[in-house]
């Protein structure tokens, strides 16, 4: 489904930090927020996935206001912020199952599999999300992700703390995601390696998307 952004305004305490933003985003494609820093990328975000209110303007998901159906933009929405989110205590494969249990895809959930897509098939399975690395913690929210049926992420610079290897796994990832019709938004400094033809690169919120 496409979404539609028109006319956003947002405060962050004094700050108007977006003015008037408009853009809309395929089924099948990306766009890239390569915005300098506190010009409101994750602000964006935020108030993309319902975290954040915006004074003025309209989102649109299907041609559907958000408002009027929260619930089912929240369905088809998946955000993965700074933080992963993970349950520290737990393994990464009890976290993928917590996750899918929440979120109840359909059909038979390969667990292990989506691990192993991630490069994290080696990990001991009886290991805590909490002695993980950071990069390895952002590989098993990248694999929740993989896992969930939802058609737009919503992604605050999802390459932290990834090498390159693990930036390899993101953008293929994203480009899976993209060939099955999914759509996708990132705030990140630096641009990542997807399809030019399916993805957009937006320099400044000044700027037309």
């Amino acid at each position: 489904m496409r979404l539609e952004v028109h006319k956003l305004h947002l405060w962050r305490g004094d700050r108007h930090l977006l003015r008037g933003l408009s853009f809309a985003l395929d089924p099948g494609s990306a766009l890239q927020l390569l915005w300098p820093n506190g010009t409101g990328k994750t602000s964006l975000l935020r108030c993309l996935a319902g975290f954040l209110h915006a004074e003025e303007g309209q989102i649109r998901w299907g041609g559907v206001s958000v408002r009027a159906d929260r619930d089912a933009f929240h369905w088809d929405m998946a955000y993965l912020g700074h933080d992963t989110a993970l349950k520290a205590d737990l393994t990464a494969l009890e976290n993928l199952r917590f996750a899918c249990a929440l979120r109840v895809p359909r059909g038979e959930v390969p667990l292990q599999a989506a691990l192993d897509s991630v490069g994290l098939s080696k990990i001991d399975p009886r290991q805590p999300v909490r002695s993980l690395s950071a990069g390895q913690q952002r590989r098993v929210a990248l694999a929740r992700l993989s896992l969930w049926d939802a058609k737009l992420w919503l992604l605050d610079e999802p390459a932290s703390n990834l090498d390159a290897a693990g930036q390899a796994v993101l953008e293929a990832l994203l480009k899976a995601h993209m060939e099955s019709g999914g759509a996708a938004i990132l705030a990140t400094h630096h641009a990542l390696a997807l399809p030019q033809a399916h993805c957009r690169l937006w320099q400044s919120p000044s700027d037309p998307a």
